[in-house]
């Protein structure tokens, strides 16, 4: 059929993290990305999880494997292998709940001791949908991701509110240093630097490059 791609069929395979606190709507996160999905009966798994999705950038599919710690946080257990490969992090805070906001900076410290420190991450402040019961401020999350050269964002998994535009900018950041490398291979006539199609990449070298042109702070 004319136009039509298979599952497997993408050009690019990144590796993205969900990190943060226990309860702070990394699974509800996923699982409205990947299957529109929302469940407030949702329970801590043990172990690690992780669902795909593709998504169309600038003519391209990038087919985004998500992975959740699902409850592993809790025992402060998650493993190097958790991070390894990741070229893109969610890292999650609750709206409602400033000591998941307060434990942000030690995720990140976490994150960039398993990665390398240029790794794109959006600070995503979730359940922004229970505004009465807010305890973090907009201003303060800008703030903080501002000072750490984050992208940041509010969402909420439960009104489908940024998810889709918290990773998919996270994808387009990363994928535009990728094609940005392989146009600079070009130019060096070097061809064999070129990525090669459905190769999975690893561009966390590379990442350096986004933090000159800035991010997003919606």
């Amino acid at each position: 059929m004319a136009g039509y791609r298979a599952e497997d069929d993408y050009d690019y395979l990144f590796k993205i993290v969900l990190i943060g606190d226990s309860g702070v709507g990394k699974s509800n996160l996923l699982s409205r990305f990947t299957r529109n999905e929302f469940s407030l009966e949702s329970k801590a798994t043990i172990g690690v999880e992780f669902a795909t999705r593709s998504l169309n950038v600038d003519g391209k599919v990038i087919k985004a494997q998500i992975w959740d710690t699902a409850g592993q946080e809790r025992y402060r257990a998650i493993t190097s292998a958790y991070y390894r490969g990741a070229v893109g992090a969610l890292l999650v805070y609750d709206v409602t709940r400033n000591s998941t906001f307060e434990n942000v900076e030690r995720w990140l410290r976490e994150l960039r001791d398993h990665t390398d420190p240029n790794i794109v991450v959006m600070l995503v402040g979730n359940k922004a949908d229970l505004r009465h019961l807010l305890a973090v401020s907009t201003e303060d999350g800008k703030s903080f991701a501002e000072r750490e050269s984050l992208c940041f964002m509010e969402t909420s998994a439960l009104e489908a509110t940024n998810v889709d535009n918290a990773f998919a900018e996270v994808l387009t950041q990363i994928y535009h240093i990728v094609s940005k490398k392989a146009l600079e291979a070009s130019e060096n006539a070097n061809s064999s630097a070129f990525p090669s199609k459905g190769e999975k990449i690893d561009v966390s070298k590379d990442v350096s490059d986004i933090k000159r042109g800035g991010c997003c702070s919606t």
